[in-house]
């Protein structure tokens, strides 16, 4: 005989059978009947009724927990549906943290409302708001990762990065553009912040925000810290570009005028560039930290960016970071004020499509790196030698090419969730970033030969990009819209040129490195690391045999990555393994060169010790083909294509 609560629990089951799909609604509190589940309207593109307010309490730093209340006003009873968002822009999949927050309460006219979840549409949370309520009260904690295995960092002692979308609900059922916040923030004492948001006043801890819609409340994070700089990047402009530093130490933000200047000098050759400029303000927000998540994170009128603690104390001797500010800056222009159509959603709740990232994201690479060169944060040298990298990276023979075309990595942010991989060279990781960037220096020398030096991809940037000045809404655009500009530039058969490159995939299929021989370059193999390797290298603790034995390793001789199809492949060897000994020597980056070079001159394997928890293996490499590394070397005779690309513009 079944128990009372075994029987009710069988009848539930068999109801939810004989109803079908229809998603159930998680329930809190005591034990009630079930509610009626009210479908998630549609978005409209109508006004949302009033002005939701929000109170975000910043304080609680030791506990790196964020409090928020909401005031969101309604028109009358019946069920409301409260939407946490879930398709981050910039994040190309649905990210948004839901699982990061706590306590939530709501209430009207002072008496608690139940609330449950869509358990299809997990980040919606329904409540039936009463007769005679104007308006609901929501309070919920955003608790931030405290370790780094639960998330990216977002507090620390002495800073913090406030994303209003993982600190908010919304309406369902409206545009994001079409509901209007009004924020508040409270900050620890002595605190100081930058955001794209306008500050309506600041006191005792409390900035006031002017009010502002739902897409561009969430495109204008804020940066905070005890350690503060704003340096103006654009003295007596046409519209305030600045630098908010927030840092680890006081000491760490310290900055030679050279260097300010070579930022100002970014934000020169970025005008040269587009000749437009789709904000009314920019703050780039950059953290120098060792303590915060890292981070590069486009938005219209900011970016979210952190960097090396020495990138100020030490500016030539950090490479990691040399691009940074300049791709998240192109993004202004390319992905936020330009934006492919099917990233266009909207509201921050319905499904993102990638498939023009390796415009958004490919392109931006190309001229983050260009810009970044032009304004002298990089030299030509090291700019060449990223190209050589990324040539060597996407030259014939790459893995993954053989079974998978570079378009279909603009679903990896979906797909993987940017995880790492076991096997990126195999798993081609959102290669439409770097393969992306080598399409469009094959399109840019190629617009320079048919033109004999007097088009560039420049004209297409400022065709594509640098119109309607100072407009900050996002104007959407095609794969027909990016062929037909660049046909006004040069006329080509430029949807063939470019789905010859996306689509390439077997065995025989071509890296798109035509670009680096026409503009001026050729790739070659070196026993050598070129300079700029050799001191990234050296900044990251990595050791790099990819093209060679087909290992990467870091600086305590962990192999980190295997090359898919290289000797280490073949010989069995994944990640994690740790080399001991080499020829008899213990291991060092050293020892593994001399043994790779030696193998050169005779038949003698390199024989190679390595373990892994409890396992010792013994590996005889019959490899004879020395170090390989990718340089650039240049072709006698060609036009200097690469260098005129990489050159400053005077006007």
């Amino acid at each position: 005989m079944m128990r009372p609560s075994v029987r009710l629990l069988a009848s539930a089951c068999a109801a939810a059978l004989l109803l079908g799909s229809a998603p159930a609604l998680a329930q809190v509190g005591t034990p009630a009947l079930p509610v009626p589940l009210a479908p998630i309207p549609a978005p409209r593109d109508v006004a949302y009724p009033g002005v939701i307010g929000i109170e975000v309490d910043a304080t609680d730093i030791d506990r790196r927990i964020v409090s928020i209340k909401q005031t969101v006003p309604v028109t009358g009873p019946g069920p409301l549906i409260l939407l946490y968002p879930q398709w981050i822009p910039g994040n190309h999949s649905p990210a948004g943290p839901v699982d990061d927050i706590a306590d939530l309460s709501i209430t009207a006219n002072g008496q608690p409302l139940r609330w449950v979840r869509n358990t299809v549409n997990t980040n919606a949370f329904q409540v039936q708001v009463p007769a005679g309520a104007s308006a609901v009260e929501v309070a919920f904690k955003w608790l931030t990762p405290i370790e780094g295995n639960q998330g990216r960092i977002v507090i620390t002692d002495d800073m913090l990065n406030i994303q209003w979308e993982k600190a908010l609900l919304y309406p369902a059922g409206y545009y994001s553009r079409q509901i209007r916040f009004q924020p508040t923030l409270r900050l620890p004492a002595g605190w100081r912040y930058g955001t794209a948001l306008d500050t309506r006043s600041f006191q005792n801890g409390v900035a006031v925000f002017a009010p502002i819609t739902l897409d561009h409340f969430a495109d204008s994070p804020l940066f905070a810290g005890r350690y503060y700089r704003q340096i103006d990047l654009d003295p007596n402009g046409r519209s305030p570009v600045r630098l908010n530093v927030v840092a680890d130490t006081a000491e760490q933000l310290a900055a030679t005028d050279a260097h300010i200047a070579q930022h100002r000098e970014l934000v020169r050759q970025a005008d040269r560039l587009f000749g437009a400029r789709h904000y009314n303000h920019y703050d780039f927000l950059l953290a120098v930290t060792d303590r915060l998540g890292g981070i590069g994170l486009e938005h219209q009128r900011s970016s979210e960016n952190s960097v090396d603690t020495k990138y100020f104390t030490d500016p030539t001797g950090t490479l990691a970071d040399r691009d940074l500010l300049g791709h998240e800056y192109t993004h202004s222009w390319n992905g936020k004020w330009r934006r492919p159509a099917d990233q266009l959603t909207p509201n921050l709740n319905e499904p993102l499509q990638n498939s023009l990232l390796w415009v958004y994201e490919g392109q931006t690479q190309y001229w983050g790196l260009i810009l970044t060169a032009r304004a002298g944060l990089m030299t030509k040298q090291q700019a060449l030698d990223v190209f050589a990298n990324t040539a060597a990276t996407y030259a014939d023979g790459n893995p993954g090419r053989e079974w998978r075309a570079m378009q279909d990595t603009t679903n990896d942010p979906i797909i993987a969730q940017r995880r790492p991989q076991p096997w990126p060279s195999r798993q081609r990781s959102e290669d439409y970033y770097r393969e992306g960037a080598m399409i469009w220096l094959d399109a840019d020398t190629l617009i320079r030969e048919r033109t004999e030096g007097r088009k560039s991809l420049d004209d297409f940037a400022r065709a594509f990009f640098g119109v309607q000045d100072g407009n900050w809404d996002p104007a959407p655009y095609t794969f027909t819209d990016v062929t037909s500009t660049l046909n006004g530039v040069q006329a080509d058969d430029w949807a063939a040129f470019l789905r010859d490159r996306l689509d390439a995939v077997g065995p025989n299929a071509h890296g798109p490195l035509a670009g680096i021989e026409r503009g001026g370059y050729r790739l070659v193999w070196r026993e050598t690391p070129n300079d700029y390797s050799k001191a990234l290298n050296t900044e990251l603790g990595r050791v790099d045999f990819q093209y060679s034995l087909g290992l990467s390793l870091n600086a305590s001789n962990r192999v980190t990555g295997v090359r898919w199809g290289s000797p280490a492949f073949e010989a069995g060897l994944t990640s994690g393994w740790e080399v001991v000994a080499v020829n008899g020597r213990a291991a060092s980056a050293a020892a593994i060169a001399a043994a790779i070079t030696a193998s050169k001159a005779d038949s003698t394997p390199i024989q190679m010790m390595l373990k892994k928890d409890e396992r010792f293996r013994t590996i005889d490499f019959d490899y004879h083909g020395g170090l390989r590394y990718p340089h650039l070397e240049r072709i006698e005779g060609a036009p200097d294509r690469l260098g005129d690309i990489l050159a400053p513009r005077r006007r």
